[in-house]
């Protein structure tokens, strides 16, 4: 099974200015292709933190992050920081492969309400410089796979939590995305929606592509293959779980496995 994503020993740690606060201590975790993996844990656990690092927003302070085996460029650090030159190097691996790569659907979902959902799920293509034509044909294409092709000609503001959070997915997946990182994408959906969005994930994932979801819902969470608990920063068990892939997938709304 190919690691499209792999956490290893990773610490991290924030300096509000008057103490420092270790967010992840020796966390190791990995996904794979075709593997939806749950993160969970309370409030302040480190969960958001996990997604920082496997989309590159924030960088570790120890321990290592691989996107399909291979880790970002070295920072060369010196009193002071990191040198000018090795921090754009860094950033700009890591921007490439959110291009390319990586697809993240953040707690606040960040579409454009000026934008119809089409136009949204086909934005971080035209900013990448694809043609409008192409673009906009593969925009249909991720939306298909969310089941909101009739969703492409409404404005954003005009659509529930649920249907934004599908525009959200498939922007996420447009143009081939291999791994698909979620946060807390269900904490605004009631217990059906939330049920809905989390079966495309199971999805998403049986299509091939890797699906990292951090959620403090245990229900949703026992939609994945894995489960691995945080608390205080550092990981407490891994599980897996008993919910088979083919159930995930079809189960109807309002039925968890």
């Amino acid at each position: 099974m190919t690691s499209v994503l792999e956490l290893s020993c990773v610490t991290c740690r924030f300096d509000d200015g008057a103490t420092v606060v270790e967010a992840l201590r020796e966390v190791s975790l990995r996904v794979d292709q075709g593997e939806m993996v749950a993160v969970v844990g309370p409030s302040g656990s480190g969960k958001s933190t996990v997604i920082h690092l496997a989309c590159g927003l924030v960088a570790p302070d120890a321990g290592q992050v691989r996107i399909l085996g291979e880790a970002p460029p070295a920072v060369s650090w010196r009193r002071g920081g990191a040198t000018l030159r090795s921090a754009r190097g860094y950033r700009r691996w890591w921007a490439d492969r959110r291009r390319t790569t990586i697809g993240v659907v953040h707690q606040r979902l960040n579409l454009v309400p000026a934008l119809r959902a089409i136009d949204n799920v086909a934005l971080p293509l035209r900013l990448a410089g694809w043609p409008a034509s192409e673009a906009l044909a593969l925009a249909e294409e991720a939306l298909a796979q969310v089941d909101a092709s009739d969703l492409a000609g409404s404005w954003i503001d005009r659509l529930s939590m649920g249907q934004q959070q599908r525009i959200a997915l498939a922007r996420a997946t447009v143009g081939g995305h291999q791994l698909v990182l979620a946060d807390e994408p269900t904490a605004a959906l009631d217990t059906v929606g939330a049920e809905q969005v989390v079966g495309l994930l199971g999805r998403l994932a049986e299509s091939g592509r890797a699906v990292l979801l951090v959620t403090h819902d245990t229900r949703v969470a026992a939609w994945a293959d894995r489960i691995v608990v945080l608390r205080d920063g550092r990981t407490v068990d891994e599980v897996t779980s008993g919910t088979e892939p083919d159930n995930r997938a079809t189960a109807p709304a309002g039925v968890v496995p």
